[in-house]
C-alpha cells in the first residue's frame, strides 16, 4: 500500500504538470470526466456553493490534469432530497458519461446514491459531504467510497462533555427528521445515555420555517438545547428562540456550529457565542496545512466565508482522495476501474486539518474529531477546538457486531432510559 500525504497547491500542480508534459500527445489528450452533485437549492444552498468553491480549488491547483489526463468537470445541483440527487446522478452517468461522481451533500441523498452505485459497472461514486451512518455502515456498496467521517463519528466526546463538564443532565433535542440528524443524535446519545442523561425529542421536517410550536414544547426543567439543524432551518430556529428570550445553553450539531451560520448576521448570534459542538473541523487550528488551506481559500474566494465551511472541507477531502488515487494509477480507468478502485481503497493521506484519513473495510473514513466552542475572535465568530479524539471509527471504538446490534439510527433509536 502506498501512503500519500496532502500536498500544497504548488507542489501538487508542479508534480502533475511535469508528468503531463512527459507523456506523448496521444496520451495527453485522454480525458477523465468527473461529475459532481451538491445542494444549490433548498436549506443547504450556501453550504453547497462553498463545496464547489473547494472542489474548484482542488482542480485549479493541478491545472485540471492528473496522471497525464485532462479533467473535464460537470457540475449538477440537488435540493437535499434523494429523488432529485438520484435524477442528477443518472443524468451524469447516462447523458454526460462521467467516469466518477463526487457527491452528494445531505444524508438521505447519500443513501440513494449508495444504492444507485450498486447498479453501475465501471463507474465510481465518492461521497461529497453527506453524513448518514447507514450509507456505509450497513449493506455498503463496492462502488461507493466516503473519505469524510459521518454524523455519528462527528459527535465523539460531545455527550460526555455535555453531561460531565456542562452539567446538562436533561437536554431538549431540536432536530430535523431525516437520516443525517438521526446519526448525529445516535452519536451524542451513545455516550450521554450511558451516563444517565435524559433527552426530550422534538423533531421537525426539513425546510421548517416556523419553530414556534417546537419552542413552546421545550421542557421547563431542560438544562440545554441540543440543536441538530443546519442551513436556513437552524437560522430560523435560533432567530425565533432568541426573539422570545430563550436563554438555555445551545449544544450544536456539526452543521450548526459552522460558517454557513456564523457568517450570517442577526439575533441568533447571541445564542451561538459559547456554543459547544463537535465535528471534523475547527476554524481556529494552528496546523500548517490548515493555515495554508484557509489562506488559499480566502485569496481565491474573497467573497466566500471567513473560513471554509464543513461542506467545503468534506468535498475538498473527498476530491483530494480521488485525485491522489488517479495519480497513483496514472489515470488508468480500464478494466471497470479495477486499479483505480483498489488505489482508492488503499490511499491514506492527511486532510486539511492535519488529521490522518484512511478507510475501513466498508470504504468509510477513520479520522480525528474535535470538540469545539464558538468564540468571538476580534469581532468575527469562529469555532475553536478544545478537545480532540484521534482515529474515530464508525463503530465508535466498539466491536463491529456489538455496535451493529444497537440498531440503525432513527427517530426512536436510541432512546435514553428514565433519568436516574
Amino acid at each position: 500500500m502506498k501512503t500519500h500525504r496532502y500536498k500544497t497547491a504548488t507542489a501538487w500542480a508542479m508534480g502533475t504538470a511535469a508528468a503531463f508534459f512527459a507523456l506523448s500527445p496521444a496520451q495527453a489528450q485522454d480525458v477523465i470526466r468527473i461529475g459532481s452533485i451538491t445542494t444549490l437549492e433548498g436549506p443547504f444552498a450556501t453550504g453547497g456553493q462553498d463545496a464547489y468553491r473547494a472542489m474548484e480549488m482542488a482542480f485549479e491547483a493541478i491545472d485540471y490534469t492528473v496522471g497525464g489526463h485532462t479533467i473535464e468537470w460537470t457540475r449538477e445541483s440537488s435540493d437535499a432530497t434523494p429523488d432529485v440527487a438520484l435524477a442528477r446522478a443518472r443524468k451524469l452517468i447516462e447523458q454526460d458519461d462521467v467516469h466518477i461522481i463526487i457527491g452528494p451533500l445531505s444524508g438521505a441523498e447519500g443513501i440513494a446514491l449508495r444504492d444507485y452505485s450498486r447498479t453501475l459497472t465501471g463507474r465510481t461514486i465518492v461521497n461529497g459531504s453527506s453524513g448518514a451512518a447507514d450509507t456505509t455502515l450497513r449493506d455498503p456498496s463496492p462502488n461507493f467510497f466516503r473519505f469524510n467521517t459521518e454524523g455519528t463519528q462527528w459527535m465523539a466526546g460531545l455527550g460526555t462533555h455535555a453531561y460531565n463538564d456542562m452539567g446538562a443532565h436533561h437536554v431538549a433535542l431540536v432536530a430535523a427528521d431525516y437520516a443525517f440528524p438521526y446519526a448525529q443524535v445516535f452519536g451524542f446519545m451513545h455516550e450521554y445515555c450511558e451516563l444517565g442523561g435524559a433527552v426530550t425529542k422534538l423533531w421537525s421536517p426539513l425546510n421548517t420555517t416556523d419553530f414556534s410550536s417546537i419552542i413552546a414544547q421545550i421542557p421547563d426543567d431542560a438544562d440545554a438545547v441540543l440543536l441538530i439543524q443546519g442551513g436556513t432551518d437552524a437560522l430560523a430556529f435560533l432567530t425565533q428562540y432568541a426573539e422570545v428570550g430563550g436563554d438555555l445553553p445551545i449544544i450544536g450539531g456539526s452543521i450548526t456550529a459552522d460558517q454557513t451560520l456564523l457568517s450570517a448576521r442577526g439575533p441568533h448570534q447571541r445564542l451561538m457565542e459559547g456554543m459547544v459542538a463537535a465535528g471534523p473541523i475547527a476554524d481556529l487550528n494552528d496546523d500548517p496545512q490548515w493555515l495554508e488551506f484557509v489562506a488559499t481559500y480566502r485569496e481565491r474566494w474573497p467573497d466566500g466565508f471567513d473560513s471554509p465551511s464543513i461542506h467545503a472541507f468534506n468535498y475538498y477531502t473527498n476530491t483530494i482522495a480521488v485525485l491522489q488515487a488517479l495519480e497513483e494509477v496514472g489515470g488508468d480507468l480500464s478494466d471497470n476501474q479495477a486499479a483505480f478502485q483498489e488505489a482508492l481503497r488503499n490511499v491514506e493521506f492527511t486532510n486539511p486539518m492535519g488529521a490522518s484519513v484512511r478507510l475501513d473495510d466498508n470504504r468509510q473514513a477513520i479520522s480525528d474529531i474535535y470538540l469545539t466552542r464558538i468564540v468571538n475572535d476580534n469581532g468575527t465568530m469562529r469555532t475553536q477546538a478544545f478537545g480532540r479524539t484521534e482515529g474515530v471509527s464508525q463503530t465508535m471504538g466498539m466491536p463491529t457486531e456489538e455496535f451493529l446490534a444497537l440498531g440503525s439510527p432513527s427517530r426512536d433509536n436510541p432512546d435514553c432510559p428514565p433519568a436516574r
